[in-house]
């Protein structure tokens, strides 16, 4: 009697029978070991966070363009008294060439909510429905300003666009490129620092004399890193005066 021949796949006939259990269980797992490949990384990802555009919205509030353009929000029906509001532009644009000569003075802006946590950003729309200034506003206040010292913080330098849902992840190495492009444009840099300042992560970045910060960051976006500098708090929003040359890659 001739023995049974073991059975062979040829691409362009059948499936033998003997090998179809046997095919079954290598692709049964192959495809349990990619799931458990795929969960492993991506449990290793930094959470992204809630933030997000959240729709239009509007605020009356004072301008201050020292060093980014923000606004202290006296009324608006989608912020808190109050809240500061990072400016932004459309694209990776700031907004330093709209806000000329407006410094201190009481504006209506209008534009697209970015909100992640405590961060507040508007990014403006065009012409005068994005920005124009208030003649004769009902009232106004004085932004209060406190010195608490120096610090060294460990963290995370981005742009405050992207960072407060303009761009998902908005964070980590992921986001360099992108952060990079919307700090060159003067967009809002933002330190997250690794703990809370006052209640708050969030510190808008300045150089030592409290002017806009110089293009040395760009080689510590998105990475852990520690440096030393002066915060002062103005209003609702904390500023975090640095200079460069201490920024150090956190261990």
């Amino acid at each position: 009697m001739a023995k049974a021949q073991d059975p062979f796949f040829v691409g362009w006939g059948k499936t033998p029978k003997g090998l179809k259990q046997f095919l079954l269980v290598v692709t049964c797992t192959f495809l349990l070991g990619f799931a458990i490949v795929a969960y492993a990384v991506s449990s290793t990802q930094t959470d992204t966070g809630s933030g997000s555009f959240m729709g239009p919205a509007s605020a009356v509030g004072i301008l201050s363009n020292d060093p980014y353009p923000v606004l202290h929000v006296i009324e608006s029906p989608d912020y808190e008294r109050g809240d500061v509001i990072l400016l932004s532009g459309g694209g990776k644009r700031g907004v330093f060439d709209r806000v000329v000569g407006l410094d201190g003075a009481i504006v209506r802006v209008g534009g697209n909510r970015l909100k992640r946590g405590k961060l507040n950003g508007l990014q403006l729309r065009g012409g005068m429905r994005g920005l124009r200034e208030v003649d004769n506003p009902d009232e106004t206040f004085e932004i209060e300003t406190e010195q608490l010292g120096r610090w060294k913080l460990t963290g995370e330098i981005n742009d405050g666009k992207c960072l407060g849902g303009a761009m998902r992840p908005g964070t980590g190495l992921a986001h360099k490129a992108c952060a990079n492009l919307c700090l060159i444009g003067d967009v809002p840099p933002v330190f997250v620092s690794s703990g809370p300042v006052e209640g708050s992560e969030f510190l808008l970045m300045a150089d030592a004399a409290g002017r806009p910060v110089t293009n040395k960051i760009l080689d510590f976006t998105a990475t852990y890193v520690e440096m030393n500098g002066d915060i002062e708090r103005r209003g609702d929003m904390l500023v975090f005066k640095i200079s460069s040359e201490t920024i150090r890659l956190a261990r």
